[in-house]
């Protein structure tokens, strides 16, 4: 009898697609895809673009792993307990008592809500003491569970320090002590005052106006004023090159790479606090690039493009008008990252048109890029792209809300308290109409930001393709100049100090007191302000930042001369300025006017 043998699968047959009638309808993928996105961006809309699914995870893993920690459940009952008896036997000693009462807990350094000698009255002291310690143990409650992942953890303290930041005695006319006062002194009129500033901020936010008094810091007047003109305009940027402020200047221009998160003038604002004026002032023959602020037609704008169509369009407009000359590169926040980028690359490429390189306030590694990364994970991102996806790009009040929580105290609860309760608005200042002057975010390069630089950290690991070829800070031989300040929520300090890791190259590098934009806006004459500086030289031996912060020499004053000296020391012999580049249209251009 003879038997038939059926051959054996092989990997080749498993391989092979499936038939037409077992594959997905194009259409249907595609209806699919276009469900989910909308979905993604509907919900995101409400939810200032924070994923619930990723928010529900973190909750799930910590709530799953507490429950499976009886000794953290017990650890926090008899904590609960000493807190309780501790709070008991602050009530019961000094009740009824004014004046100095010790505190059974006290404030975190930098929470000044209960800073007030009212506050140390009684019934006050107990309500805030209670809230301390009742903050304090969901500090322990949400921490230290074994199995939580680090990300989850951070989520759930986050977000427990939010919700819990809402009922602080601090937020209520008739638990605060201080808020009380006033209302009686002004018979009551702050809150009918305050009631009128809601309704006058309501309007304007809705009809997309400018907060009060910003119409006083008019861009080109009193603001972004330093004399100049447009060299080049192409769909990404304008150029702008400033007029000379001494008889000599130094031989090498100064290209100034701003975030495009914000509009440049941070860097020019009033002629009293303009680096720009400052820099032209010290000698320096200065170039400011002006982002385009993108629209839905630029929705697939890519990191690439921002690095060809500014860092180095401008670097060959520069060359054209300064030839045969190196260039001193400065870039702040996410214009500092990309002109690493491109420093990278041109170190790669052989192109030694660099001079220089000074990163304000800019991130080259993102795995310590302070609570920012709390939004940074697959779900989230997934309904942050979404989201730009259906509009073409991340409009600035949806980036503000992820912003004013990371410091949801100063930000929102005390300006709230302060403009709705008390009653009064504070003075309109340039920096607050500058922040106000709202910028967009391309669906595109947003994206790849998010992904390459904060998940991925593609840049720090040397897998970020520039010319789709892969680039090292490594790479970079440039002398460094990076300034990181104290109390950056948006560029932590420590992690712009892992420049001193990732290039190798002499690296100065400044710690200045403020935060991400006025510790950079530190102009002479600043009351307050003090910095550390020391300098790393290629072949020096790693310092830790804690060791460095220990050791680094203190100054008083603004950074800006420590700044001008390194760059003239960098710097040739004084000479003429200059010729003029082909004017297009005078400063501030046209870019930095679009809404």
């Amino acid at each position: 009898m003879n038997t038939q043998v059926q051959p054996a699968a092989s990997s080749s047959v498993a391989a092979l697609p499936p038939p037409a009638a077992e594959r997905d309808s194009y259409a249907v993928t595609a209806l699919a895809d276009i469900a989910d996105r909308s979905l993604h961006a509907i919900i995101a809309r409400y939810t200032l673009g924070l994923s619930p699914a990723a928010l529900a995870a973190a909750y799930l893993d910590w709530a799953v792993h507490l429950a499976a920690a009886p000794g953290k459940r017990l650890q926090l009952l008899d904590k609960a307990a000493r807190k309780s008896l501790r709070l008991a036997s602050h009530a019961w000693h000094y009740a009824g008592r004014s004046g100095d009462c010790p505190a059974c807990i006290e404030p975190l350094p930098q929470d000044r809500r209960f800073a007030g000698a009212a506050w140390q009255q009684w019934p006050f002291n107990f309500l805030y003491q209670g809230f301390l310690l009742q903050q304090q143990w969901w500090h322990n409650a949400t921490t230290g569970v074994r199995g939580v992942t680090a990300h989850h953890e951070a989520m759930v303290q986050f977000t427990a320090r939010q919700l819990l930041d809402t009922v602080s005695p601090s937020n209520f006319l008739l638990t605060n002590p201080e808020l009380l006062r006033h209302t009686l002194e002004k018979g009551g009129t702050n809150l009918v005052t305050g009631w009128q500033h809601l309704i006058e901020d309501w309007e304007r936010a809705i009809s997309g106006g400018k907060p009060i008094g910003a119409e006083a810091f008019r861009v080109g007047h009193e603001v972004a004023a330093s004399p100049g003109t447009v060299i080049l305009r192409n769909r990404l940027v304008e150029l702008i090159q400033y007029a000379p402020t001494t008889e000599k200047v130094r031989p090498e221009p100064l290209l100034i790479v701003p975030a495009w998160i914000m509009k440049y003038y941070i860097l020019d604002l009033s002629p009293g606090n303009s680096l720009v004026k400052y820099l032209t002032d010290q000698g320096f023959t200065v170039f400011m690039i002006s982002w385009k602020n993108p629209g839905t037609e630029d929705r697939d704008l890519g990191m690439e493009d921002y690095r060809r169509l500014g860092v180095m369009a401008a670097l060959d407009a520069i060359g054209a008008i300064v030839p045969n000359r190196p260039v001193h590169a400065m870039g702040y926040c996410l214009g500092g990252t990309l002109l690493s980028i491109a420093a990278a690359a041109m170190a790669r490429d052989g192109d030694r048109r660099l001079a220089t390189l000074t990163l304000l306030a800019a991130q080259t590694d993102f795995t310590e890029a302070g609570e920012l990364m709390l939004f940074i994970d697959d779900s989230q991102l997934a309904f942050l792209e979404d989201m730009m996806w259906e509009q073409g790009f991340l409009d600035a009040r949806q980036m503000a809300g992820a912003f004013q929580l990371l410091r949801s105290n100063d930000l929102i609860w005390s300006e709230g308290l302060r403009r709705y309760l008390r009653g009064e608005r504070p003075p309109m200042s340039d920096m607050m109409a500058w922040n106000a002057d709202a910028t967009r975010m391309p669906y595109r390069m947003h994206a790849e930001y998010l992904r390459r630089l904060f998940l991925n950290n593609d840049l720090a690991e040397g897998r970020y393709r520039a010319d789709d070829r892969p680039v090292a800070l490594s790479d970079i031989r440039t002398p460094i100049f990076a300034v990181g300040t104290e109390w950056d929520h948006v560029a932590p300090w420590r992690s712009t100090y892992k420049i001193n890791l990732l290039a190798d190259t002499e690296v100065r590098y400044l710690l200045t007191s403020g935060g991400h934009n006025a510790g950079i806006v530190s102009e002479v004459g600043h009351a307050g302000r003090h910095y550390r500086v020391a300098t790393k030289k290629a072949d020096d031996r790693h310092v830790d930042p804690d060791t460095w912060l220990a050791t680094a020499e203190l100054h008083q004053g603004s950074w800006w001369p420590e700044l001008s000296a390194w760059l003239a020391a960098h710097s040739g012999e004084p000479c003429e300025p200059p010729a003029q580049g082909p004017r297009l249209d005078d400063a501030p251009g046209t870019y930095v006017l679009e809404g």
